[in-house]
């Protein structure tokens, strides 16, 4: 300041560069606790049991898989799928064979469960 007077230079403001939007992670759907432990708790006795030996777990947009097979260079024998867009329809839980005819269909997954269960029972020679 000299003589009295200041130098004042106008400031201007400019809104900051947003942040270009980062596009969300694409949502997975997936087992939940509860129902991994149900359909590991069936995966124990089968392998027990001597039929089945090995799985697979896929996690995608729309749905998740369980697959379940004899040997690990086979095609599954049967795949346990969640679907959740069915909820409200026929079930969000299937069972699939091997040949993609679907054996059992419903809202519950202990109920689903129990088509593969009786595979266990077998008669006493």
């Amino acid at each position: 300041m000299r003589g009295g007077t200041a130098n004042i230079f106008p400031m201007t403001v400019q809104t900051p560069t947003p942040f270009p939007h980062a596009s969300p992670a694409p949502e997975q759907v997936a087992f939940d606790r509860h129902e991994l432990m149900a359909i590991l708790g069936l995966y124990g006795r089968m392998v027990a049991a001597g039929e089945w030996r090995d799985y697979a777990l896929s996690f995608l947009r729309e749905m998740a898989v369980f697959s379940v097979f004899r040997r690990s260079s086979e095609n599954p024998l049967y795949r346990i799928e969640k679907h959740p867009r069915l909820r409200g329809r026929q079930g969000m839980y299937c069972i699939i064979g091997m040949d993609g005819q679907i054996l059992k269909r419903g809202h519950e997954l202990p109920g689903v469960l129990r088509t593969l269960e009786r595979k266990l029972i077998r008669p006493v020679d």
